[in-house]
Order: structure tokens, then sequence, then C-alpha cells
């Protein structure tokens, strides 16, 4: 074992056991592949366009007369689980 895991389990072996959960969470997310893809993407730099303000104007403007749509509903209404979000891929 590398000295660099030895001293992250003996952080780990420190831990209040009410921290644990947050340290497995980060841990977790370390490991998976699509949240390290998104915390190493590039920022989107891409300039707002005219129609892309129009388009926020409006869906503002339409939240505020109606009541906004559960993603739960969204998916039923597709024919998609959450479960298939959760462990889908990027077409190759």
């Amino acid at each position: 074992m590398t000295a660099d895991k030895q001293h992250a389990h003996e952080l780990i072996e420190r831990l209040d056991p009410s921290q644990l959960p947050e340290a497995i969470g980060m841990l977790e997310a370390m490991l998976d592949p699509v949240s390290r893809a998104i915390a190493n993407a590039p920022i989107d730099d891409e300039p707002v366009t005219a129609a892309d303000e129009k388009a926020l104007e409006e869906s503002r403007e339409w939240l505020k007369h109606n009541k906004g749509i559960p993603q739960e509903q969204v998916l039923t209404e597709l024919g998609v689980t959450q479960e298939e979000v959760d462990h889908s891929q990027e077409p190759k």
C-alpha cells in the first residue's frame, strides 16, 4: 500500500462517525466517472445569444403563472426510469 493510501486510511479512522457519510459521499463522487468528467469539464464560455435570453425569459414568465413539472412526471411521460437516467452513457 502506498504511503498516500495509508495516510488516507489513517485520516478516515480519525473521523467522527457523524462525518463518515460526507466522507463516503465525497469518495464515491471522486470514483464516479461522470462526476469526475463534470468536475474536470471546461467552463462553458459560449456567449448567451439573444435567442437564449428570450427563451430564458419566456420560461421564467411561464413559471410565474404555472406550477413546475416534477422530473418524475417528465420521465414517466417519456417512458424512462430514474435508474435508466442514472446509469445512462453517452452514445459511442
